[in-house]
């Protein structure tokens, strides 16, 4: 047997004396060499790592203070330049477990984006799935295929994939927002594709509408524009504004003290964002929610397959992933790893929550897992 292959070779095994493993022996070390040779791995050495008995993901819960992030945002404002290059000012949280890489879970980016007064952000595109959502402040137009788009605070604004898209600061101050996109499973799945736009936006897409021409087309519930028919792959509709939003909450909660239905389990009122040409996730692979918890109350713990990223709209509370537990404020950011519990109870009051209660938007991966028919999940109910 070639020695030097053997050495060469990334596959290594070694006969271990254990009930559900064959009984060591000269000849399977033999056999074992083989297979290093050949570059071969027995299922019956890895079956506990390739099919655990349930999800183990290679994330773990963490999170991320929204003020320690603004405030090295902002250091970065005045030391990095937007540009080609660099191309956003966008800073990635990086989930301790996963070696380093950008990624907040093993599918998952979330950033923080800064943009200086009077800075633009140079157009491109690429077939990773976006959206941004902004916890605080406004002045900021995104340009999405020509269309400024007003981004205020609450707004949540997606972007398919393969759409060209720019940024521009026409207030006197900067702005920060957070970036969710699905560039870690396009990465593994090495299906993306990235291309630089112009330089410049023109001055027509420099204005600044109080809507955009998609907000005007698609911005109406229950409506769709009969020029355009059929389904979309992802939403046409580039902002959903906060006042919908919040109407909707309050509304939910507000048949539940009138004893009607309309609330995911007591004291807890959820939306979810949706493509109005097809009902289903606003982006492909990428799914979107709003959840309200009224003072006082706790949500029950569930876990499912996929992992999620939270941010804290407004209000505080107690966020409790997993076997960890922190006291939340708004802006701060968490992961919710793979089949990880999750619960959140809510501390709000109105001294720190315009509602009154705390505000959770979510994001996650959901659409694939459904797509693959690997999705599953659990909620542990109170005893009666």
């Amino acid at each position: 047997m070639d020695m030097t292959e053997i050495a060469n070779s990334p596959v290594r095994l070694t006969a271990v004396d254990s009930p559900d493993q064959p009984t060591p022996s000269a000849a399977l070390e033999e056999l074992y060499r083989g297979f290093e040779k050949e570059l071969l791995v027995p299922l019956w050495t890895e079956i506990g790592d390739l099919m655990p008995v349930h999800p183990r993901s290679k994330a773990v819960p963490h999170l991320w203070r929204w003020e320690n992030l603004v405030a090295l945002a902002g250091e970065a404002g005045h030391l990095v330049p937007v540009g080609r290059g660099g191309e956003r000012r966008a800073i990635a949280l990086a989930n301790p477990s996963l070696g380093g890489r950008p990624f907040a879970t093993p599918t998952l980016w979330a950033a923080i984006q800064y943009l200086m007064p009077g800075e633009d952000a140079p157009e491109h595109r690429h077939t990773q799935h976006a959206f941004r959502f902004v916890v605080e402040g406004e002045g900021v137009w995104t340009v999405v295929g020509g269309d400024p788009v007003p981004m205020r605070r609450g707004d949540f604004l997606p972007q398919g994939g393969w759409n060209w898209h720019a940024h521009h600061n026409a207030a006197d101050r900067p702005m920060a927002w957070i970036d969710g996109l699905d560039i870690p499973f396009q990465y593994v799945t090495e299906s993306q594709f990235f291309e630089f736009g112009r330089d410049r936006i023109s001055d027509a897409e420099r204005t600044t509408p109080e809507r955009s021409r998609s907000e005007r087309l698609w911005g109406h519930p229950g409506l769709r524009p009969v020029s355009a028919p059929g389904a979309q792959t992802s939403s046409p509709l580039l902002a959903y504004r906060w006042a919908d939003t919040d109407r909707a909450l309050a509304d939910q909660l507000a048949l539940e003290a009138e004893g009607h239905a309309g609330t995911v389990e007591p004291g807890h009122a959820a939306v979810r964002y949706t493509n109005p040409t097809t009902g289903g996730d606003v982006l492909p692979t990428i799914r979107v929610e709003m959840h309200r918890v009224r003072a006082g109350a706790e949500t029950a713990p569930r876990r499912e397959t996929g992992s999620s990223v939270y941010q804290v709209f407004d209000g505080s509370g107690r966020i409790t992933v997993g076997d960890r537990s922190w006291s939340v404020t708004r802006g701060d950011l968490f992961v919710v790893p793979s089949w990880t519990p999750f619960s959140a109870r809510s501390e709000a009051s109105a001294s720190d929550s315009d509602s009154g209660s705390l505000d959770l938007f979510r994001f996650s991966d959901s659409p694939i897992f459904e797509a693959l028919r690997l999705d599953r999940s659990d909620v542990e109910r109170p005893q009666a």
